[in-house]
């Protein structure tokens, strides 16, 4: 800040120099932004050394999704690119990724794409028995206080659309669960495959990403 502001024009041109005179004197003109739209939402859990098998992966991944989707849930938002994360035992890690026709917010819904993805992971790596960690993350995020009812047009991704029938009940038993946590706390009630899974060994991590 003590330099003289020519001094460092000389060096760096007019422009540059001027502007850094200026932040040296905390002179800066632009609006200072206190909030931020996040751009994806994740969460992760780390195994120990399990088999990459479906009784392992789909309760964890299960689990990973009702995090996430409540988090988004809470915010009014929804994503529409699911993206996996696999790690086996040697530590190598692996993603698989799906873009969808329409934003998704509801927990089974964003469990099964994950566990679509999974499977496609593990099926290009047949010789990896063994997984240690899984993590599931969705971008692309936007507002959607609402879900809107789509025709039964019977179209090939219907499953993965969350104003068909099924998603729409999906999505409203899943706000329902959520008025249900709000009141009581979050182990008031769940889905019964985590439910019954039991407490886990390595406690999981969440991660939002701005």
């Amino acid at each position: 800040a003590n330099t003289p502001g020519r001094s460092i024009e000389r060096l760096l041109g007019t422009a540059v120099g001027e502007k850094l005179s200026a932040l040296a004197w905390n002179r800066d003109p632009r609006a200072i932004r206190t909030q931020h739209r996040a751009r994806s939402a994740g969460a992760q859990s780390a195994l120990g050394r399990k088999w990459a098998v479906e009784s392992v992966f789909k309760p964890a991944l299960l689990h990973l999704a009702d995090r996430v989707a409540s988090r988004l849930r809470a915010k009014s938002l929804a994503g529409s690119t699911v993206t996996v994360r696999v790690r086996f035992a040697d530590m190598r890690a692996i993603t698989r990724s799906m873009t969808l026709g329409a934003p998704i917010s509801a927990t089974v819904m964003l469990a099964e794409i994950a566990e679509e993805l999974v499977r496609v992971a593990l099926a290009d790596h047949p010789q990896e028995r063994t997984i240690t960690l899984l993590a599931i993350s969705i971008s692309q995020l936007r507002k959607q206080p609402e879900i809107q009812l789509d025709l039964p047009l019977g179209l090939p991704d219907e499953k993965h659309r969350p104003g068909a029938k099924k998603g729409i009940a999906r999505w409203t038993a899943d706000r329902a669960i959520d008025t249900i946590r709000d009141r009581f706390g979050r182990d008031a009630v769940g889905y019964a495959a985590t439910a019954l899974d039991g407490p886990r060994s390595v406690p999981d991590g969440f991660r939002e990403l701005a």
